[in-house]
């Protein structure tokens, strides 16, 4: 089509929506298409006196799609500085809008992609077409105003539906803010009632944590303060006993030899308690201070092989004390581990009727694992944990009784160096207590 006049530019624009409804594209599409090309026509009937126009259905491989475009070839070169066009809004109708360079020429050059769900445009398809557009008679100027008024009274319409759409929209998103911001303010009110709950609780707590240390602070101070009151008097009991059995007192009957010796070992028994409880009130009100160093393990094993071996009084058990490997040194306090590992050596000792107490020191990685294993009745698993509590005695086992203090210190003592003491024990096969250090100090 040629470009020349005014009245083209409605033929123009007739045939664009013409040639857009035969390839496919939708009713608001030929719209827009018909718009941009109009504009496009007037600003280059303006500025080059017209220009020649050609349509065509090209495939662009980007997209895989047909693209309908439209080439407006200026029959006069374009000003410097033109611009294409005036503004963005006719760009934007239209998928891409540009001046490019075809066989030599300038060219204004639109298109729009074709919708997927199109006929397909077969070489045909495309020579069918272009009959059909050819037998079309143009219409004159003023059934094209006629169309584009009709077409301005449409989008009118469909703007003034939009519109109320958007007020009902509006009107529903305003109700819902309302619910929201009531909703928010309810939430507000509750979590700060909450909050209110919560530091309530909190302040609750600190004052019953702060009464328990109070608490354990006491009965820390009173268990050493009794304990010390007693080891005195318990102390010259011992010693009194001691001095009336003596060869170079007066000699003493049988019975009275006996109920001496009973007396000795009750009060054997009570100052080994009150030591224990001295021992746990040090540990919990946290006065006991590691010296640390470096510890041979094989001095502390042979030590406490020699001094348990003697104390062993039964022949159906037999100590066990295995050298540990070389090197064999860990960052320690020797007094406290050599106290540790003796406690676990004479528990053995004590509740093992016949077979072998077994201590044994091994190297992993960074740590030192040192095992001290009985055969013994074991404990049961729901008491193996308990064992570590305060007084508590294994139920059933009459022959042989304790403090229900060692344990505990001795765990207490193995926190306090950084390690762990835990316990593996099944019934009728014996127990087995591990003691786990780190090399060096934590």
């Amino acid at each position: 089509m040629a470009l020349r006049v005014e009245q083209d530019i409605f033929l123009i624009r007739q045939r664009g929506r013409e040639v857009a409804a035969a390839v496919g594209l939708e009713h608001q599409d030929q719209v827009r298409l018909a718009t941009a090309l109009s504009e496009v026509a007037r600003d280059l009937l303006h500025a080059a006196a017209g220009a020649d126009v050609a349509f065509g259905a090209v495939f662009e491989a980007v997209d895989g799609r047909h693209h309908l475009r439209v080439d407006l070839a200026p029959v006069r070169p374009l000003p410097d500085g033109w611009y294409e066009p005036r503004s963005g809004a006719v760009a934007r109708l239209v998928d891409t809008l540009s001046v490019v360079g075809s066989e030599g020429d300038t060219v204004v050059r639109m298109s729009r992609r074709i919708p997927a769900n199109a006929q397909a445009l077969t070489p045909e398809r495309l020579a069918e077409l272009r009959a059909e557009l050819g037998q079309v008679v143009p219409g004159s100027a003023l059934d094209e105003l006629a169309t584009q008024n009709a077409q301005l009274i449409a989008a009118l319409d469909e703007v003034r539906s939009q519109r109320d759409e958007l007020a009902v929209l509006n009107a529903e998103l305003e109700e819902t803010n309302r619910g929201v911001m009531a909703l928010y303010t309810q939430l507000s009110e509750e979590l700060e009632e909450t909050n209110r709950g919560v530091v309530a609780l909190y302040a609750e707590l600190d004052e019953k944590s702060a009464q328990l240390r109070a608490a354990s602070e006491s009965k820390s101070r009173f268990l050493a303060n009794v304990s010390h009151e007693l080891r005195a008097p318990v102390t010259a009991i011992i010693g009194l006993g001691r001095l009336l059995t003596d060869s170079a007192s007066d000699p003493l009957t049988a019975a009275q030899s006996e109920q001496i010796g009973l007396i000795r070992s009750s009060a054997t028994d009570l100052l080994t308690l009150v030591n224990d409880l001295l021992d746990l009130a040090k540990a919990e009100s946290g006065r006991i201070e590691p010296d640390w160093a470096e510890v041979d393990l094989r001095v502390v094993f042979g030590q406490l092989r020699g001094t348990l071996r003697a104390l062993s009084a039964r022949p159906e058990v037999e100590l066990v004390v295995e050298e540990p490997p070389t090197p064999a040194v860990v960052v320690s306090d020797e007094v406290l581990l050599a106290q540790v590992l003796r406690n676990l050596l004479h528990n053995g000792l004590k509740f093992t009727e016949r077979g072998e107490v077994r201590m044994r020191a091994e190297r992993l990685g960074d740590r030192w694992r040192l095992t001290v294993a009985d055969t013994g009745a074991g404990i049961p698993a729901e008491l193996q944990e308990r064992i570590f509590e305060e007084f508590y005695q294994v139920p059933g086992n009459t022959r042989v009784r304790g403090t229900g203090l060692g344990l505990p210190y001795a765990r207490r003592l193995v926190t306090l160096l950084g390690g762990t003491l835990e316990l593996t024990s099944e019934p009728g096969r014996g127990s087995t207590f591990t003691v786990t250090l780190p090399v060096e100090r934590a």
